[in-house]
């Protein structure tokens, strides 16, 4: 499927060439929309590729909607100590905190969206974990900052 246009395959020598010329037009003028685009094309690749492997798994997530709950994540307790999920378990374990404790999505209207909002809430624990932030209010704070700019979440900004 093509997105208008008719593909033109390139070798990396003539990529390079188109890329360095559409860099070089676009800052001449940078009205030129097409040298703009063909500069994003020859140089994006990877982002590109990064950008649809994240939508497929998206996708496969939502079809599956995997749950951060004990029955799926109880083996964490058991892994070696330099694992993420002992240092899951870890941080867990020393606040009393259960996956399965988180309250139930019951504002959104759709399934799909009440499913994305309660992932939301489940890996925030691993989060936390990662980043070893605590649960204070310097850690919480910080926690919003990184909830803000993975998911733009209007709350996280107040």
């Amino acid at each position: 499927m093509m997105i208008g246009g008719t593909r033109v395959r390139l070798n990396v020598w003539q990529q390079a060439a188109v890329a360095m010329g559409s860099a070089i037009g676009a800052l001449m003028d940078p009205r030129r929309a097409d040298l703009i685009a063909a500069l994003g094309e020859t140089t994006g690749k990877p982002a590109f590729e990064r950008v649809l492997e994240r939508a497929r798994k998206a996708i496969a997530i939502l079809l599956e909607r995997p749950r951060v709950i004990s029955a799926r994540v109880g083996h964490a307790w058991d892994m070696p100590a330099n694992t993420f999920g002992a240092a899951y378990a870890k941080f867990m374990g020393s606040r009393n905190f259960s996956p399965d404790d988180r309250p139930p999505v019951r504002f959104m209207e759709t399934d799909e969206l009440a499913y994305v909002a309660m992932r939301a809430r489940e890996v925030r624990d691993f989060w936390h974990t990662l980043f070893n932030l605590p649960t204070n209010l310097i850690g919480e704070s910080a926690l919003k900052v990184i909830e803000f700019e993975q998911m733009l979440l209007p709350m996280c900004k107040i």
